[in-house]
């Protein structure tokens, strides 16, 4: 995402990659078996002591009758004062599929619910882990006018309520009728706390502040009831947690700048749905335009606050900035609302060690290790190891609190460290399914090829980086659907070159075709495209596939894609509005029957309208957020058995399926199927950016052990 050029003062920002990794508890016994090394406390410090002899005249084996050498025992964890502050991203996706109106995806197939897991794990241990206060940041639901959803969320509230563990709650921009994006500093005129009819908003209506007042923490709350500060104690010290909803107003951050200064001396996290974001490469974090109107309206200029958290932005990334007094600043974004089953559960503790200075990250899920066994899969992590998942920040907290604080200090050490203990419970008696081994390609051939298959395109063949000519035939498998490039700037087409697809060698690596072709160029808004078309007599283009399909496609978009030039592209469609179909009455009639396509978020669309009599509307299904540059396998399975169509990544299925939706509707024998754009009211528009390397229609479900990223038998 772009933002404003800021003026970069006092804003000194610091990424981290890779971040430390927290301590590995295996550490110590690798030193000793792997390396002949104890670890001995000398003077309140460790150092090495080495057990292999040196050069001198001492003979290391024992005389007769000597005793044997005992082994060394181990060193015991160390006492420390610490507490640990839970955390909870997007829950929005774990309210919407536990209702009714989604089928109760989760209660269905997994006999518990992420939501209600990740609170009941917290009010469960709280006591035991030292827990005294736990941080929601937003997104409670994900459609903020359906009331089973806030009904799910309410439920899964209440059980730290219950539990008497306080908690600070906000509102994501799925959380408020009207969800606008901030741009710049006009944008503070519309679309705030300050702009909305409070007495609809479902979310004060489900987390008002009656409610939020029965917190033993609770603060207080500003006069549109959005945004909250609580007070919590632990190891003998205060800290203040101040949560802000979604694009708060002028007035609102009067109001928190006021808190602050009516609470001087308390160290404060500032907890906010949108604030840092993360780059293209899913790791580098990345400033916005929002966050950084809130660096210079609250945050630089209130030292107290040294540590801010968000969600929205999908995945996690840490920076650290130095504020107006020279003091860091960590600022830390984590969402795995995208991640396997709308984030499985996934949640955060923050350790706040104080007697080593220093905070420990953990990443984990609570729902995983509940999951019947025979429902695992290698996407169920119950813990997170990666570089911006398990981290320490070091932060010598009295010096960083003592500009405002000068009698910070910590407790007496009562216990071992949290995380810890924290992840020592989440892997009781679980172990984490073994990865599944798949294998390149032997050759061009080694995949499974199965019957039924109604088209196979393989995109390679041309020189590497030169154009694929206009009228060149890309063969199909079965010898019947042959396509070719289409000619250039035809039916609403303009500026389109022949340099705009060419061959590459580039492909998925567990792809048999060695190689691809690559989309360039591609721009909406001038309606440039190039794209491959069927015959009008092809074979395919009469198929509905009455008993289920399979489609599979490996696809890379663009590293350079925007959402302003390439929302809504298309990887593969068949021709014709939708609106013409007999019975259809869903919206968007000049669509086509069939979208495989990349929304706006950079999300994978498959929406079919089915092949049925009667009134039919189109069915959806929708992936997370994909990253860009990267090659990704893509299947969708109609199963005439179960009536489901799931849509799979990289083998994951996804959260968002239909259901109901047999075969794939057609309006003439005559309509070809396009691959790398769609149409809108009969004119080609939306024009794919990017790399395709295979695309396969069978015309029944297949398992994983058919597709084309296994190997053939």
């Amino acid at each position: 995402m772009a933002h404003d050029k800021h003026d970069g003062k006092h804003d000194i920002a610091k990424t981290h990659s890779p971040l430390p990794t927290a301590t590995d508890p295996r550490r110590r016994s690798l030193l000793k078996a792997g390396f002949g090394a104890t670890l001995l406390p000398v003077g309140g410090s460790l150092l090495l002591s080495a057990c292999a002899s040196d050069d001198d005249d001492d003979d290391a084996t024992p005389g007769p009758g000597a005793p044997a050498p005992q082994p060394e025992p181990e060193p015991q964890p160390k006492n420390v004062s610490s507490f640990a502050v839970a955390v909870l991203p997007d829950t929005q996706f774990y309210s919407r599929y536990a209702t009714d109106a989604e089928n109760q995806q989760f209660m269905r197939k997994y006999g518990s619910e992420p939501f209600k897991a990740q609170t009941q794990w917290v009010a469960d241990h709280a006591k035991s882990l030292s827990i005294p206060f736990l941080i929601h940041l937003g997104d409670v639901v994900d459609q903020q006018g359906k009331p089973d959803q806030w009904k799910v969320a309410d439920a899964a509230m209440k059980i730290l309520e219950d539990a008497r563990v306080p908690y600070s709650i906000l509102a994501g921009n799925h959380d408020v009728i009207l969800d606008r994006d901030y741009v710049d500093a006009s944008s503070q005129a519309s679309a705030t706390d300050a702009q909305r009819n409070l007495a609809v908003e479902p979310y004060l209506q489900t987390f008002g502040a009656e409610r939020a007042k029965q917190q033993a923490t609770f603060g207080g709350r500003d006069p549109s009831g959005f945004h909250e500060y609580h007070v919590f104690q632990a190891e003998g010290q205060k800290f203040m947690v101040l949560s802000l909803s979604w694009r708060i107003s002028d007035a609102a951050l009067a109001w928190a700048n006021q808190v602050i200064r009516a609470n001087p001396s308390l160290p404060v996290i500032l907890v906010n749905h949108q604030l840092l974001n993360i780059d293209k490469d899913g790791v580098t974090p990345l400033e916005v335009p929002y966050g950084l109107m809130l660096w210079d309206k609250l945050i630089r200029d209130n030292d107290q606050i040294f540590m801010t958290l968000n969600g929205h932005y999908h995945g996690a990334a840490h920076l650290t900035k130095t504020n107006a007094f020279g003091n860091p600043v960590e600022e830390m974004v984590v969402d795995y609302q995208m991640a396997y089953q709308g984030g499985n559960g996934l949640m955060r503790l923050y350790e706040f060690d104080l007697s080593n200075n220093e905070i420990r990250v953990l990443s984990f899920s609570p729902w995983v290790p509940q999951k019947p066994k025979g429902t695992l899969n290698t996407f169920d992590q119950a813990v997170l190891t990666g570089a911006n998942e398990q981290f320490t920040i070091k932060m010598d907290f009295a010096k960083r609190f003592g500009g405002f604080n000068k009698d910070f200090k910590a407790a007496a050490p009562t216990h071992t460290a949290l995380v810890e203990q924290a992840r020592a419970l989440i892997l009781a008696n679980y172990t984490d399914p073994a990865a599944t081994e798949q294998k390149p390609a032997a050759d061009s051939e080694d995949y499974p090829q199965v019957s039924g298959t109604l088209a196979h395109w393989r995109f390679f063949g041309g020189a590497d980086g030169q154009p694929v000519q206009v009228g060149e035939v890309v063969a199909d498998r079965t010898g019947l659907n042959p396509v070719r490039r289409a000619s250039l700037n035809v039916d609403g087409v303009a500026g389109a070159q022949l340099g705009d697809v060419v061959w590459s060698n580039d492909h998925h690596y567990l792809s048999a075709a060695p190689g691809s072709v690559r989309f360039l160029n591609t721009d909406k808004n001038t309606a440039r495209m190039s794209y491959f078309t069927t015959g009008t007599a092809a074979a395919l283009n009469a198929e509905t596939a009455p008993n289920g399909y399979t489609v599979e496609a490996f696809i890379k978009i663009d590293r350079d894609w925007t959402a302003s030039r390439h929302a809504w592209m298309n990887i593969m469609t068949r021709d014709g509005k939708r609106g013409a179909l007999p019975g259809f009455s869903g919206g968007d009639p000049e669509s086509p029957p069939l979208l495989f396509a990349v929304s706006s978020l950079r999300e994978i669309q498959w929406e079919v309208v089915p092949e049925r009599t009667g009134t039919r509307e189109a069915k959806t299904n929708w992936s997370g957020e994909i990253i860009a540059d990267k090659w990704l396998h893509v299947a969708i399975v109609n199963d005439n058995a179960t009536h489901e169509t799931i849509l799979y990544i990289e083998g994951a299925p996804v959260l968002r399926n239909a259901s109901d939706a047999p075969g794939l509707a057609t309006l003439a024998a005559d309509m070809p199927w396009i691959i790398g754009a769609g149409s809108w009211d009969g004119a080609r528009a939306d024009g794919f950016f990017g790399s395709i390397g295979e695309v396969r229609i069978v015309g029944q479900a297949l398992s994983p052990a058919q597709w084309l990223t296994a190997r053939k038998r």
